[in-house]
């Protein structure tokens, strides 16, 4: 923030290489350092000084009305992605098509309906036809 409101700024420069980093809860971090050029004019962000801590959003692809599903619901079938759904109580083997991914949503292609449940983490356990309850 620049004061009471966000500054825009675009990324010039991922570093290739993390590095590890001890938190203050003492728990080991791998970090990249990322360079990102302000696009306000410097008198929006006047009150930065020297240090300045930056809590920094940033988007690499975005897109309106995406279809997204967990990524902890997703698997390989062979060479293809999949899901299972829950279909009446059952689980249901679901191949689908998925686009851009973060660490914990792909963008759904095909395979997938709005209305669809996923089953998120499905373990060894989950097989086709098998019951299932929500929790």
């Amino acid at each position: 923030m620049g004061g009471d409101k966000p500054l825009a700024g675009t990324v010039t420069l991922v570093e290739p290489q993390a590095f590890t980093k001890i938190s203050s809860l003492g728990v080991e971090e791998q970090r990249v350092n990322v360079i990102i050029d302000f696009l306000d004019a410097p008198q929006q962000r006047n009150t930065l000084g020297d240090g300045y801590r930056v809590e920094a959003r940033i988007v690499t692809w975005e897109h309106a009305n995406v279809l997204k599903a967990p990524t902890s619901s997703l698997f390989r079938e062979g060479t293809e992605w999949a899901v299972f759904v829950v279909n009446h109580g059952r689980a249901k083997l679901q191949l689908v098509q998925i686009g851009h991914r973060s660490g914990l949503e792909a963008e759904v292609l095909k395979g997938l309906q709005p209305k669809d449940q996923v089953i998120m983490h499905p373990s060894d356990k989950i097989k086709p036809n098998v019951a299932v309850v929500s929790r």
